[in-house]
């Protein structure tokens, strides 16, 4: 005998479930402000953009949304300036001054934090008390000693100081080494560590959100840096930054917004791009979470 097949059951009909305003409503006013601050944010930046691909006549006048795209603006920029000279100093002295700053704040902020010494607590006050000295200071003094050491009109004014000394940063460093307990620090020593194999095999890895933090902090501060480069390079055009470039870019074009935006992004993209990336370590080393499991 053979068995009847039976017809396929008609396909039921999607129920669509009822929208909950009431949650949606809630939702919107539990963000609000953070909504409000995102938009804040964000439309300088999509106006430096629109602004970017439009003509010249366009970015002079008044329209807030450009009648063709000009992607060719883009290009016209490397053409204008030696845009690729001025990226590779400021990503020299981003990176070198990023390097210097680790390499000298890590260990005096494991030393103010983690070492017990006389005369730990007044140190600790210089570096405050350093924190708070307004750069515009030293700078005359600082300048006259790069000078008379022929270095002015380099690259090496700005970076060199990072390999001695910042204060910022290892107040940072060392307000996070403090809350890694001091059991794992006293159970390394115990086992045979020395100082330096302590700091670098217990510290550093249980540091390693402060210690992002930090390096974030002072690529960005670097990257963004204008007075400095404008202070000892700037009678040599090799050696501009972009911030410095930007600058007298927009004084060589004034009425060319659109070039000047351009610049503009294009200097913007690389710290988008870091920080989007580096996000959560940044967040964790500026709340100070200490050390889980």
């Amino acid at each position: 005998m053979t068995a009847v097949p039976r017809p396929p059951a008609p396909p039921r009909p999607a129920t669509r479930r009822p929208v909950n305003r009431r949650a949606a409503l809630e939702w919107v006013a539990v963000h609000s402000l953070g909504l409000a601050l995102g938009l804040a944010f964000a439309l300088p930046v999509v106006f430096v953009f629109l602004t970017a691909v439009m003509s010249d006549e366009q970015a002079f006048g008044e329209d807030l949304w450009p009648r063709e795209w000009h992607w060719g603006n883009f290009a016209e920029v490397f053409e204008t300036a030696p845009l690729l000279t001025y990226l590779g100093n400021s990503l020299l002295y981003s990176l070198l001054a990023t390097a210097g700053m680790l390499l000298s704040s890590i260990p005096a902020a494991y030393a103010l934090a983690k070492l017990r010494w006389r005369g730990r607590n007044t140190v600790f006050l210089l570096v405050v008390a350093a924190m708070m000295l307004p750069p515009q200071v030293t700078a005359v003094p600082l300048y006259d000693a790069w000078s008379s050491l022929g270095l002015t009109g380099s690259l090496w004014p700005l970076v060199a100081p990072y390999f001695l000394f910042d204060a910022f940063s290892v107040f940072l460093l060392r307000q996070f080494m403090l809350t890694i307990p001091q059991s794992y620090v006293d159970a390394a020593r115990v086992d045979g560590c020395s100082e330096l194999q302590t700091l670098l095999r217990v510290v550093v890895p249980m540091a390693r959100p402060g210690i992002a933090a930090t390096a974030l902090f002072c690529f960005l501060y670097t990257w963004n840096d204008y007075f400095g480069p404008l202070l000892y390079t700037s009678e040599v055009p090799e050696r501009w930054t972009l911030s410095l470039a930007l600058s007298s870019f927009k004084g060589m074009h004034q009425v060319e917004w659109n070039l000047s935006m351009a610049v503009t992004l294009l200097i913007m993209l690389p710290a988008i791009v870091l920080f989007a990336f580096a996000q959560r370590s940044f967040v964790r080393g500026i709340t100070f979470t200490g050390v889980k499991g």
